[in-house]
């Protein structure tokens, strides 16, 4: 896949949410790439998992899917916390994250931690 530890993108959150605020939910989700991560381009998406019990949401991705025909892979890779991206917003609910921002950068990293 030509995607090694350290590739960044942007990526829209929630593929079904394109504008802030956002809310987030415990369980799957489905991202959309805004850039190219290695060779999974855009507008590729990305499946992972939420978890909204901390002052941020954190998300990690296990899988990919082109939208160019080609199979879904898997892949490791998370979107971090920057210029507040991922911190809740105070009328977050318990199970929820509500975000100020839609996009994030994706990171592939070598495992979860």
């Amino acid at each position: 896949m030509r995607v090694v530890v350290g590739d960044a993108a942007w990526v829209l959150i929630d593929a079904n949410q394109s504008a802030g605020p956002i809310t987030l939910y415990d369980g799957p989700i489905e991202s959309q790439l805004q850039g190219d991560l290695g060779n999974i381009f855009a507008p590729s998406r990305l499946y992972g998992y939420v978890w909204t019990s901390g002052p941020q949401a954190v998300i990690r991705y296990y899988a990919a899917h082109r939208l160019d025909g080609g199979d879904e892979v898997p892949i490791c890779a998370v979107a971090r916390l920057g210029l507040g991206q991922l911190k809740k917003l105070p009328q977050s609910k318990p199970g929820t994250a509500v975000l100020e921002h839609h996009r994030a950068t994706v990171y592939v990293v070598d495992q979860f931690r």
